[in-house]
């Protein structure tokens, strides 16, 4: 016959005028947690005036753990910051034991935490102390990066040839569905944003204009971009990583292999060979999506469509993005595979290198489109 438990319950009660009697039924265990909050017992005890002694009793307590220790120690600390008498002789004798020594032992000295508030002085030099370190490790990188890259043109890097063509499939194939989707949206958002202006002078014929450009000069990169840098520099970041929690790294470095030609060589290469082709992709799913729009909802048909986006983007337009995702690439390869063997020995720091690779990546892309196209402008292309 199973047994029937009952909830822990509290009650204060005054036996005289000095005198206050805390009385514990019940059971008082992990299962009953939810009722052992002993802020609305000090509120009780606090409202009862004249107070100068508490008696703890404890009449048909049931089961009890570590739970109803830690209850009991919260309330008597709170009792003696009011400067109040605590009584423990009314309860069992294993609960007055463990009190007896929870008491008899000191608090070390230095054992909590304490909230140190460091100036704001302070978090600016340590900002820019980690900001400095931060651009010595990518300078160093991209140096051995530089070196391995060397050695594959010289024939002499050592990595094996299926891990490339591995990676390639990874970054390329597998990354075509998403790519998919996204340009072909950003196709169509372009097209309904540009419609709404251009309609107002019954210029919807230039909606291939703004798609064709918008695409391959610059949304089809960014988009392509975007995406590997979720997708692929995340992924580049946890392996690696995973592989220095597992100390797999170190195993290389043992063995006579040099993880930079061994592990991130081979991504590097991938994603620059699997970014252009992405980049050309997406710029012909965007227009696209940008015809499905115009051909649908105005008053557009798809020769005219066709040939005003042959007339408006040209093979300057289209080498451009690709030489911006390309840029991109490398960006991506190299964020997402420094972070990962930045990466700390323990799990967490595992999602904290994916996490910083996709940041570090974004950054990147965004400060070196910003570039590259100033760089157009001035030039005139």
């Amino acid at each position: 016959m199973n047994a029937v438990h009952t909830p822990s319950e509290w009650r204060v009660e005054r036996r005289s005028d000095t005198d206050v009697e805390l009385i514990l039924t019940g059971d008082w265990d992990a299962e009953n947690s939810a009722r052992m909050d002993p802020q609305p017992v000090l509120e009780e005890i606090r409202q009862c005036r004249g107070t100068r002694r508490v008696r703890l009793t404890a009449k048909e307590l049931g089961r009890w753990d570590s739970v109803l220790m830690v209850f009991l120690i919260t309330v008597i600390d709170g009792c003696r910051e009011e400067q109040l008498e605590v009584d423990t002789a009314g309860l069992p004798e294993g609960i007055r034991a463990l009190l007896d020594l929870s008491y008899a032992v000191p608090e070390r000295a230095g054992a909590r935490r304490g909230k140190v508030r460091t100036p704001w002085l302070a978090e600016i030099g340590n900002s820019a102390l980690r900001l400095w370190d931060g651009g010595k490790a990518f300078t160093l990188f991209l140096g051995e990066v530089a070196f391995a890259f060397a050695a594959s043109a010289a024939g002499r890097a050592r990595f094996r040839r299926i891990d490339l063509w591995l990676n390639i499939q990874e970054c390329g194939p597998s990354a075509v569905p998403i790519v998919t989707l996204i340009s072909l949206l950003v196709g169509l958002i372009l097209a309904f944003v540009g419609a709404v202006q251009l309609a107002l002078f019954g210029a919807q014929i230039y909606i291939a204009d703004l798609v064709a450009l918008g695409m391959t000069r610059e949304m089809g990169a960014l988009m392509t971009a975007i995406i590997m840098a979720g997708r692929t520099g995340a992924s580049f970041a946890a392996q690696i990583g995973t592989m220095n929690v597992n100390q797999e790294i170190s195993a290389l470095r043992v063995m006579g292999f040099a993880p930079l030609e061994f592990l991130v060589l081979p991504r590097m290469l991938a994603l620059i060979l699997v970014m252009p082709v992405l980049c050309l992709y997406a710029d012909l799913m965007g227009i696209i999506g940008g015809g499905l729009v115009t051909i649908s909802f105005f008053d557009v048909s798809l020769t005219q469509y066709i040939n005003r986006t042959r007339e408006a983007a040209h093979l300057a337009d289209v080498f451009v993005g690709l030489a911006k995702c390309t840029v991109f690439g490398i960006l991506i390869a190299v964020a997402g595979c420094l972070r990962g063997m930045q990466c700390g020995r323990s799990a967490s720091a595992v999602g904290d290198a994916a996490t910083s690779a996709v940041v570090t990546s974004i950054v990147f892309i965004v400060v070196s489109d910003s570039i590259i196209t100033l760089i157009c402008d001035r030039l005139g292309i």
